[in-house]
């Protein structure tokens, strides 16, 4: 199918003018339906995650995932310019999401286009684009993968400069307690439940996990918030802190928690144990085409929705990683050209090899 490379810089202006927020994706999901339903494109919706499949399906052949998110962060109080004005300036479309992901997510879908009536294709095409992929929430990727069943493998679409994450650290965020005893700050009694949080905070600090990654280095453990105290008279009983925790391929996250409590005496509670670190193989088709073309590929330290998906995936995208979730937000339109051109050349490729054997 025929689409211009202005209709994709389009379609990605139109999702930058409307907020898109984690849970409160529905304009951005009604834009991407009413897009494919206007090419007379079978599209599906479940909440606010958007799916359709290539023209000529068929259950014998593999089935490839192209997917990537249409949610956003907030805007920092430091943007200079209105976030949802998607002004092009210099070669570059400014506005909130159009790095991360709307500059992927616009390319998978030109490319998913250009191969959707090809009937001589040897595997399926399932596009996606997910909603809540930024806070990892529970109606997104995760809560539709059941009706896009039977996915051999999948690229997901983030901001790499075009290399290729092959592996990707898991996440676990930490509710940390502190509990001691209240008193009068004047007096010599209390048990002062910050002194107690920061020899925890301090163990946190430099304690090194002894397996290190070859791909994604050392778990990597940061304190992040921290709460405490109701006025300067009186030692405070309970200190709350959080630490946000990088797993690897080496440790789980319930290896890392085992010995996080073990450590710690102040008591620890997950609020997820899901997003787990994910790995490629390295003789998967996905890796083997990335060396044929010439695709640089590394370990990643930030999450994606590859984390939930229980198949084989590799992230990769046009824009700057640098620049996802800064103010100002913006990416190149030659970076969307080589995106959709990356892609097509990994998918052709794939096709190619399939076809061989």
């Amino acid at each position: 199918m025929n689409i211009s490379f202005d209709d994709i810089t389009r379609l990605l202006q139109e999702l930058i003018k409307h907020s898109s927020y984690s849970k409160e994706e529905a304009q951005t999901a009604e834009i991407i339906e009413s897009f494919f339903k206007n090419l007379n494109i079978s599209v599906q919706r479940k909440k606010n995650n958007v799916w359709a499949r290539n023209l000529h399906y068929d259950v014998q052949k593999p089935n490839v995932l192209l997917n990537s998110h249409h949610d956003t962060i907030r805007p920092r109080s430091d943007w200079t310019r209105d976030p949802f004005l998607p002004s092009i300036e210099d070669g570059k479309i400014f506005g909130l999401g159009s790095n991360d992901a709307g500059g992927p997510l616009v390319c998978l879908i030109a490319v998913f286009l250009q191969l959707y009536d090809r009937s001589d294709l040897s595997y399926n095409i399932t596009f996606l684009a997910s909603a809540e992929e930024e806070i990892s929430g529970r109606h997104g990727i995760e809560y539709i993968l059941n009706d896009i069943s039977n996915i051999d493998f999948g690229i997901v679409g983030e901001p790499t400069a075009m290399k290729m994450a092959i592996a990707e650290k898991g996440l676990l965020v930490l509710d940390c307690v502190a509990q001691g005893v209240s008193g009068h700050a004047a007096r010599d009694i209390g048990n002062n439940a910050i002194y107690m949080a920061l020899e925890d905070i301090n163990w946190i600090r430099n304690f090194e996990f002894p397996k290190v990654s070859q791909l994604l280095g050392p778990v990597k453990m940061t304190v992040t918030m921290i709460r405490s105290g109701s006025q300067h008279n009186v030692i405070p009983d309970r200190c709350e802190f959080v630490v946000d925790v990088r797993s690897t391929d080496l440790c789980s996250n319930d290896e890392v928690l085992s010995v996080i409590r073990k450590n710690m005496k102040s008591t620890v509670t997950p609020r997820s144990m899901r997003l787990q670190s994910s790995k490629i193989a390295p003789d998967h088709i996905l890796i083997k085409t990335a060396e044929e073309l010439g695709i640089s590929t590394f370990g990643s330290d930030t999450l994606s929705d590859q984390a939930l998906l229980p198949f084989p995936t590799v992230k990769i995208g046009p824009g700057d990683p640098d620049r996802s979730h800064s103010a100002d937000e913006y990416i190149w339109i030659n970076d969307l050209k080589a995106g959709i051109k990356g892609y097509l050349q990994l998918l052709e490729r794939i096709d190619h090899s399939l076809t061989r054997t």
